[in-house]
């Protein structure tokens, strides 16, 4: 009598399925970008706090360790966030890489003629993200950890930033990665609503203003920061 076969065939889950096909890459790629893109506009709005002063300023630092007390303890609202956000970053940098993998092999022999691409910020999308990477490790070591701002101390958030921007670096660093920072919404924000369904003939207007329109404002509020130290307005 025949031994019977007790191997079972192991079928890939629905969440390995979706992340191995390109829609499945790109929605979460969609999906982590509208994540990042909603801690970029709390962040940016934080940040304007400074030109209230430094009472100001140092008393929201201090109350974000503070949100979800009593229910959570002190800063466990800033470690989720930040889990969330590592979580975010990493899952869109790899769906990035293993997209752009996977649009080279498929056409491995070089184009005679190079097709034109849609825009400036298309054509950056790549190189911006690798800067964009570089300052993230950049802006914790400097404003986060302390490791690379000589002048900071720990528990005043609005000296460090000042300090960070009274040097000429800090200055180029910030300004050029905001810069990045720009094009990768611009372009990015159009590709998650093409991702996700939203675009349509009727809307499309609508969501290229409107990615038009964040990148301007968060680029703008950001690089207002390093431009209000450099000018005495903050200081």
């Amino acid at each position: 009598m025949a031994a019977l076969d007790t191997r079972t065939d192991r079928r890939p889950s629905f969440v390995g399925l979706l992340w191995g096909s390109t829609v499945g890459k790109k929605t979460a790629m969609a999906v982590s970008g509208i994540v990042m893109l909603l801690y970029l506009v709390v962040h940016m709005l934080g940040n304007l706090k400074i030109f209230f002063g430094a009472a100001d300023f140092d008393a929201y630092a201090a109350w974000l360790r503070t949100i979800g007390e009593p229910f959570l303890h002190h800063e466990w609202f800033l470690w989720i966030a930040r889990v969330v956000l590592v979580a975010a970053v990493v899952t869109h940098a790899v769906a990035a890489f293993q997209l752009s993998r996977r649009d080279i092999a498929a056409r491995p022999v070089k184009y005679a003629h190079k097709r034109r691409r849609a825009s400036y910020a298309t054509r950056t999308m790549r190189w911006g993200g690798v800067i964009l990477g570089l300052f993230i490790v950049w802006h914790i070591l400097d404003l986060t950890t302390l490791t690379v701002n000589p002048h900071a101390a720990a528990g005043h958030p609005y000296a460090n930033v000042v300090a960070t921007f009274s040097t000429w670096y800090g200055d180029v660093i910030y300004i050029a990665a905001m810069l990045a920072l720009g094009l990768h919404i611009r372009h990015g924000f159009w590709s998650a609503a093409q991702t996700l369904g939203a675009g349509s003939a009727a809307r499309d207007r609508v969501l290229r203003t409107t990615a038009d329109a964040l990148a301007l404002l968060l680029t703008a509020g950001f690089v207002s920061v390093p431009v209000a130290v450099m000018t005495g307005l903050v200081s």
